[in-house]
């Protein structure tokens, strides 16, 4: 992962200091990368479980190592990675892109204290249109994939609202964060198979079969699909070569688990006990890539409006983020050599 030229880290860091914003564009003229950067998106469904949280630490650990990041937040409507960040009022924000007067996200990245790391910002939203229609939502993903990084971290908002899911599904990386709690797990647990049917949605091809996964979609439906496995069989007996597709998409779907701010080690296992309920429920396999404890450090760190791996990096939750981090990074490596 090549790092920014010195002299562009030292631009980034006296300007986001200062609230100047520049474009990420001018920052690395000398440098850009040879291939697509990538997407790890977080999600989970409920609110207040650690989304944003992750994305401002992990993008910041990814930075430090030398990688260029870009950390976007999609949550128009509660939008506060910046705060996380260290940049108090963005001037321009992913609002802007919604509302048309911006065509080009690169043009919204702006400058934060962590060299390396550039943000999108969520600020400034109009409530009465938050989210991207799904026409210009497309454009957006596509040029997030063209951003001149090595990563990009998208923080995604709560809720399973289409856009949420779209924004995590586009990930290389779809990161499922978990709070040891009931509402948390019964959150995730609904955020997955609303991923997990809009993306077989997007997957399959002739119209009855969309049909079909959009009936399943309803809980309640009357034709007794309870669970991908179900839908499955249901698409193999419509149409087999939807069927392997379907199937295929199945495999290929593989979400990653972060549980956070664990207590005990029964939290701890409770990773593997949703990789479990994937398995048997869904039929998809999950990672479980670690875990972050419940440490007063946060506290600091939010009070001080920066990461924690800056405030505190050698607290415990920490050691765990940088462990989780370089678990993204191995995988990211694993495909470029592929």
């Amino acid at each position: 992962m090549a790092a920014l030229p010195e002299r562009g880290g030292r631009v980034l860091l006296e300007r986001g200091a200062r609230g100047v914003s520049e474009t990420w564009e001018r920052a690395t003229a000398a440098s850009t990368p040879e291939s697509a950067p990538r997407l790890i998106a977080l999600g989970g469904g409920k609110g207040g479980v650690g989304k944003t949280f992750l994305a401002a630490n992990l993008s910041a650990i990814l930075a430090h190592a030398g990688a260029r990041v870009i950390a976007v937040d999609t949550d128009v409507e509660g939008a506060n990675l910046h705060t996380w960040l260290g940049v108090a009022q963005p001037r321009a924000s992913l609002a802007d892109f919604v509302a048309g007067r911006v065509q080009d996200p690169l043009d919204l990245v702006i400058a934060t204290p962590t060299p390396n790391l550039g943000l999108i910002a969520g600020t400034h939203g109009n409530l009465a249109a938050s989210q991207p229609e799904p026409s210009r939502r497309l454009e957006l993903l596509q040029r997030l994939r063209r951003l001149p990084c090595d990563f990009v971290f998208v923080d995604c908002g709560a809720g399973a609202h289409a856009a949420t899911i779209d924004y995590f599904l586009v990930g290389d990386d779809g990161v499922l964060v978990v709070h040891p709690e009931p509402t948390s797990l019964e959150n995730a647990y609904s955020f997955l198979r609303a991923a997990f049917y809009r993306r077989m949605q997007l997957v399959m091809q002739k119209h009855d079969v969309r049909e079909r996964v959009r009936e399943a979609m309803d809980q309640r439906n009357t034709r007794g699909i309870q669970t991908p496995l179900d839908l499955l069989r249901e698409v193999e007996t419509m149409d087999p070569e939807e069927g392997r597709r379907f199937a295929k998409s199945m495999r290929s779907f593989r979400p990653r688990i972060v549980v956070n701010e664990v207590e005990s080690a029964d939290e701890i296992k409770l990773g593997f006990s949703v990789r479990s309920v994937c398995r048997k429920f869904f039929g998809i396999e999950a990672d479980y890539i670690g875990y972050v404890n419940r440490d007063p450090a946060v506290r600091e760190a939010v009070l001080a409006k920066r990461p924690l791996v800056d405030v505190k990096p050698k607290s415990d939750a920490a050691v765990y983020l940088q462990r989780i981090a370089r678990k993204l990074a191995e995988a990211a490596k694993g495909k470029r050599a592929r």
